[in-house]
């Protein structure tokens, strides 16, 4: 129930108007208007106002039925929905109604609502385009601070899941090599298993390396292993795994990967490569490579447990036919390696 307080005429003097009430609309008795509010103005950009039919360039959306300027006199102090008619201001406005002395003249303050946030970012508005009463500026220096709080605990948790994630990565690297470690290797070789990825896997033992570390110093086979590290990597895709898991010992999991022939083929380009010598202090490192391979798709179902000692098999047949070499291991015909049934 509107006050029948609201509903008496106002006397005020137009000049002080704006000061009060800065989105404000005089509106005349022949629905006029005479002046509007500079904040107001500036919402409006280059739209003309004043001199301009208030019904013309607004609409009452509620409550309804309000068409004329005695209907605005007629419900003086209640709450209104405005909304401009120009195809710019598809925003809502809060308003009320005063009747005023002045000749049947009606005097409309305004405000954002609700949509003052979106309405300041829009028309660029700042602290003095509002009253200083008007809580709109409350509630902006709210939103600002609660936005730059938000934004400390977003890069915060943005900070602790990069330090997490470097966690995690340090946890499954071989910090000499930069490789995947044994951890990782079974992470890996675990999720291929269980999402029934078929891989190929070879096992890479090195070759006279103890005699490096025994003739230069460890710091000579430190190096030959990282020299390893890329060469291992420059031969496999970013899908592949590869993986240090002992002090010579090298894993490498080929996703998808279950030819023979490619996985010989590879095998056949590593041992090449690793032939070759690698300096350290001017002085040669000369190692050679070692190989088993095994296929995932060979058992039913594979065990990664299986398949490391299969290809462990196979890289030592490698060691014992001279070194040097890479063989396939091959399942007797009466062991296709099925497990349970």
């Amino acid at each position: 129930m509107v006050s029948e307080a609201l509903k008496q005429p106002l006397l005020i003097e137009r000049a002080s108007v704006n000061r009060l009430m800065p989105m404000h609309i005089w509106v005349s008795s022949t629905g006029v208007i005479e002046s509007a509010g500079t904040t107001l103005r500036k919402v409006f950009g280059k739209t003309k106002l004043e001199g301009e039919c208030f019904f013309d360039v607004f609409e009452v959306r509620g409550p309804g039925g309000i068409f004329a300027v005695d209907d605005l006199h007629r419900r003086a102090g209640e709450a209104l929905s405005i909304g401009p008619r120009i195809a710019s201001g598809a925003y809502s406005l809060r308003g009320i109604a005063v009747p005023l002395v002045q000749e049947g003249s009606v005097l409309l303050n305004l405000s954002f609502g609700v949509g003052v946030i979106e309405a300041v970012s829009a028309f660029q508005l700042t602290a003095a385009d509002f009253a200083a009463t008007d809580l709109a500026m409350e509630l902006l220096y709210l939103v600002e601070a609660k936005t730059a709080v938000t934004e400390e605990l977003r890069q915060l948790n943005l900070r602790l899941k990069g330090a997490r994630d470097a966690a995690e990565l340090q946890a499954l690297t071989d910090m000499l090599t930069g490789l995947r470690n044994r951890r990782a290797l079974d992470l890996t070789m675990s999720e291929l298993i269980d999402r029934q990825i078929p891989f190929g896997l070879m096992h890479i033992d090195l070759d006279y390396f103890k005699a490096v570390n025994d003739t230069l110093g460890h710091a000579a086979g430190d190096h030959v292993l990282r020299e390893v590290a890329r060469s291992l990597l420059s031969e496999t895709r970013e899908c592949d795994t590869v993986a240090r898991v002992g002090g010579d010992e090298f894993v490498i999991i080929f996703k998808e990967l279950t030819s023979a022939d490619k996985l010989s083929g590879i095998a056949d380009r590593v041992v090449e490569r690793l032939r070759e010598p690698t300096f350290f202090g001017g002085k040669p490192c000369r190692i050679s490579a070692s190989i088993g391979i095994t296929i995932s798709t060979n058992y039913n179902p594979p065990e990664a447990d299986r398949m490391l000692s299969d290809a462990d098999e196979a890289l030592y047949a490698s060691k014992n036919a001279g070194r040097g070499q890479a063989q396939m291991f091959r399942l007797p015909m009466d062991d296709r390696r099925v497990s349970g049934n």
